[in-house]
């Protein structure tokens, strides 16, 4: 394969052809067609591609409450979800509580070297912010012509 690059620099790269890659992208595609076929969406799977999907086919609620009480798969999809989220908030736990040790340890220096690798603590550059709440009070007419509608979106919450 020939790139070109930032339109001055031609590179040539050789892909070895993998077949064993190349069935399971058929097998992947004729289980996609399928879905298509049926008229059904596939099942989400986690990835940012159908996140960003679904909040594209569901932007808006009706308002309406869906019962899920009596739907056993879908009780055992919210109680794996309420699970994970008790790990995840253990783990986000521990990993504040492992990075206050280092830099409890590590005082006022800008890095600390370990045998396996390396944490910085530098300050960021100092920067600048828009007071609103002035502008808003000090300048009304500005910031109405200056002000557009944002659009909201959807709140996934769990309640327990």
């Amino acid at each position: 394969m020939a790139v070109l690059l930032g339109g001055q620099e031609l590179q040539i790269f050789r892909i070895e052809r993998d077949e064993e890659l190349i069935a399971q992208l058929i097998t992947l595609e004729w289980e996609f067609w399928g879905y298509v076929e049926r008229g059904q969406a596939p099942p989400a799977d986690g990835s940012d591609s159908a996140d960003r999907a679904l909040r594209a086919l569901y932007p808006r609620d009706t308002g309406f409450t869906l019962n899920l009480k009596h739907d056993l798969v879908m009780g055992s999809v919210f109680s794996d979800l309420l699970a994970v989220r008790e790990v995840l908030a253990t783990n986000t736990a521990l990993e504040a509580q492992l990075t206050q040790a280092i830099q409890q340890r590590r005082g006022d220096s800008s890095r600390a070297v370990f045998e396996n690798g390396e944490v910085s603590f530098k300050r960021s550059r100092d920067g600048t912010q828009l007071d609103t709440a002035r502008l808003a009070k000090e300048q009304p007419e500005i910031v109405k012509a200056y002000t557009v509608p944002k659009p909201g979106s959807r709140r996934f919450l769990v309640q327990t």
